[in-house]
């Protein structure tokens, strides 16, 4: 198996338009000045396609997104340790080597053929391994792996709505949602308040990965609208962003997104092997932010899943789309009762100082009273003695 070095400073380089989820070329990453290839994950697969061979390529340096992200400070205050993380998508593959263990599939959800399930969840999930610096962000965490899709990857509103209820009926705390659909609002509506009930926090991305074509056109339609589970006001939506800030060209507009998260050039685990794979687009993004809420569910297990979603929307760094910020919302908490929509926050408690002794600051004030009083009669004295002395004064008596 092939061993490469991707820096950041290449994938910022990258054409991303040629690393798209739905590209047939292999997409391209690489090492310091040495140009290598990372197959490309794919959303959906045709009819006549093979399912996601394993990749044979270990990416051995840590992605930008590592240090995007403030992993390594925020894995100090929280890992996601058992907190269960659906993924909504096309499966996962439990014998992944950074998910080993950690999987549990519902009915025919181990099968992936697409891989894009398998990808995500290694966004949201995967521990470092040995002789790799891909990891997830909530390398603790459990996966949920929830079958949204048919085998090839296609999903309607209806089969999300079945698989996010099904999702909390299991227990999940967060539900990622891989797809972005324009039909199914009203089943994707009480699929989402169902969650909610369960206190389960709904994650999804604000568009598709790759725009729709048009029916009368047949050219793709960038346009923003309002997808679904993305549109519903309870769902974290998320839009990809790239090393440099920037999305692909011709990338689907995103319409009204809540947080914006690393989602162009990415690079995670696929179906079967150590190999990895790169991708991009908003349900990338979403991932991440899936992992972030694991991490702050882990740390701050008392908040709800509301309260995690203000929590995340809160710390996000300010930019024009809030940009999320795993190490804030782990180092800040909600005041209590807070929701989506209170704004309220307080730094995390800090014990108060110990009483301090008054003895030395009694002592102090002593002897700066006595100082005071030396220092007035000692002016006093070079004002009245030469006076005294021209005026021939003497003691009484003499």
């Amino acid at each position: 198996m092939r061993r490469v070095r991707i820096s950041r400073n290449h994938m910022a380089a990258v054409p991303l338009a040629a690393i798209a989820l739905t590209a047939v070329a292999p997409g391209a990453a690489a090492a310091d000045d040495d140009p290598v290839q990372l197959p490309s994950i794919r959303s959906v697969l045709l009819s006549d396609e093979d399912c996601t061979k394993p990749s044979t390529t270990v990416a051995e340096a840590r992605p930008w997104t590592r240090s995007a992200l403030s992993l390594t400070p925020s894995w100090r205050l929280s890992q996601g340790q058992d907190v269960l993380v659906a993924v909504v998508d096309t499966g996962v593959d439990p014998e992944a080597p950074a998910l080993a263990g950690r999987v549990e599939a519902v009915g025919d959800a181990a099968d992936d053929c697409a891989g894009h399930g398998s990808f995500a969840a290694g966004l949201i999930a995967a521990a470092p391994q040995p002789g790799t610096g891909v990891a997830g962000l909530a390398p603790e965490a459990r996966i949920l792996a929830v079958r949204g899709t048919d085998a090839r990857g296609y999903s309607t509103g209806s089969s999300l709505a079945e698989a996010i209820r099904t999702s909390a009926d299991r227990g999940a705390k967060v539900i990622y949602v891989a797809r972005a659909v324009l039909d199914g609002r009203d089943v994707l509506t009480d699929a989402v308040a169902y969650a909610m009930d369960h206190d389960a926090l709904v994650v999804a991305p604000v568009a598709p990965d790759l725009a729709p074509q048009d029916e009368d056109t047949g050219q793709d339609d960038p346009t923003a609208r309002p997808y679904f589970p993305a549109f519903i006001p309870q769902v974290v939506s998320v839009v990809d962003t790239g090393p440099k800030g920037g999305r692909p060209e011709n990338a689907p507009e995103p319409f009204a997104p809540d947080l914006s998260a690393p989602g162009d050039g990415v690079v995670s685990i696929g179906p079967g092997g150590t190999g990895h794979f790169i991708g991009s687009g908003s349900s990338m993004a979403a991932a991440q932010v899936a992992g972030s809420a694991a991490l702050v569910r882990a740390r701050y297990p008392e908040l709800t899943a509301a309260q995690t979603a203000d929590q995340l929307q809160q710390t996000a760094y300010p930019s024009d789309v809030p940009r999320l910020d795993p190490y804030a919302a782990l180092s800040s908490v909600g005041g209590p009762g807070s929701g989506p929509t209170d704004g309220v926050r307080r730094q995390e408690a800090v014990a108060p100082p110990k009483a301090v002794s008054q003895t030395p600051r009694n002592r102090a004030l002593v002897l700066a009273a006595g100082a005071f009083v030396l220092v007035a009669l000692l002016a006093a004295a070079v004002v009245v003695v030469p006076r005294g002395r021209a005026r021939r004064w003497r003691a009484s008596g003499t």
